[in-house]
């Protein structure tokens, strides 16, 4: 399908990579953003974009955003919660929210939508792990929530005549991101430059793409697979553990800290210790990650130092 001219909805437009895939569609597209801001803030959503605040679990907010004019949907709007506060309410809102997409779509006539799926869906399985993998065998409520939207456009795809493409990511990482490895020890570290604490055994690893580069991926797959139902991992072919994370970030901030462990070879319950997808078919398709999983977690250190400390600057001369 070539994105060219369409009216374009992006939910959750607001977040990292939603924001980031509006602004790039904009350029040739229609784009609106529908997000609820429970996550993104609408500074993220990019100049030249429309915005529309929606609960995409409310079907009157989804049907005021989809509608007959409206050639194709990136379905990012998601709830993430990877202390568990509450994983009946993450699992039950992910699936709500699906649902009353491809439903909306069905009933005005939209058959095309691209899907944020991630690697969580695998569970802890043998690496590089390629889409066809089985059985998936999710270990948190949130890979599991990722899944049971899976089947659901799975569903539409064969019964609907939708095309569909099921994105499975690796970890992206970049600018304005919160809640994600990367700016946690951004923050640690701007607080105490002299120890850092790090969940786990600091021996996790996995791999890392730039917001960027996975739009980049994304667009291309959606421009150049075609079938009912299209499965892509995105991420790269090499591993990022913690404590290169740290070191590449204690490096980039100038800084030589001790570091100190929580514990353990989970950084939280439900965390997979190592993951690295195959990225064979994307190859097949004609994309390729232009860098490394380490290249691209100093590239995101790089974006999110100045930004944080920019922003802290800013909060201290306010107060």
């Amino acid at each position: 399908m070539r994105l060219t001219g369409k009216q374009i909805l992006v939910t959750g437009g607001a977040g990292l990579v939603g924001s980031h895939i509006a602004a790039d569609l904009a350029k040739d597209n229609d784009v609106l953003v529908a997000d609820d801001l429970s996550k993104g803030t609408r500074e993220r959503v990019p100049d030249g974009v429309q915005f529309t605040q929606a609960d995409m679990t409310s079907p009157e907010d989804v049907a005021e955003v989809i509608t007959e004019d409206t050639d194709m949907v990136f379905h990012f709007a998601a709830y993430t919660d990877t202390n568990y506060n509450n994983p009946r309410q993450l699992f039950e809102e992910n699936t709500e929210m699906t649902y009353n997409v491809l439903e909306r779509m069905k009933d005005v006539g939209v058959h095309n939508i691209a899907f944020t799926s991630s690697s969580t869906v695998y569970g802890e399985a043998l690496m590089p792990t390629p889409e066809d993998y089985a059985p998936l065998e999710p270990i948190s409520v949130y890979g599991a929530s990722k899944l049971a939207d899976e089947g659901l456009i799975s569903t539409f795809a064969h019964s609907d005549e939708f095309t569909a493409w099921i994105f499975r990511f690796a970890n992206i990482v970049g600018p304005n991101q919160r809640g994600n490895v990367i700016p946690d020890f951004i923050e640690k570290l701007d607080e105490d430059s002299e120890t850092l604490t790090i969940l786990g055994n600091g021996l996790q690893e996995k791999s890392y793409l730039h917001v960027e580069n996975c739009i980049d991926a994304m667009e291309h797959v959606v421009e150049h697979a075609g079938q009912e139902l299209n499965i892509y991992n995105l991420g790269t072919r090499t591993t990022t553990s913690v404590n290169s994370i740290a070191d590449i970030i204690a490096e980039e901030m100038g800084l030589d800290p001790d570091y100190e462990y929580t514990g353990g070879d989970r950084g939280w319950k439900g965390d997979v210790p190592k993951m690295r997808l195959s990225i064979e078919k994307l190859d097949a398709l004609g994309w390729q990650p232009p860098n490394s999983s380490d290249d691209e977690v100093r590239r995101a250190a790089r974006d999110l130092i100045e930004e944080i400390v920019e922003e802290k600057a800013a909060e201290a001369q306010t107060n």
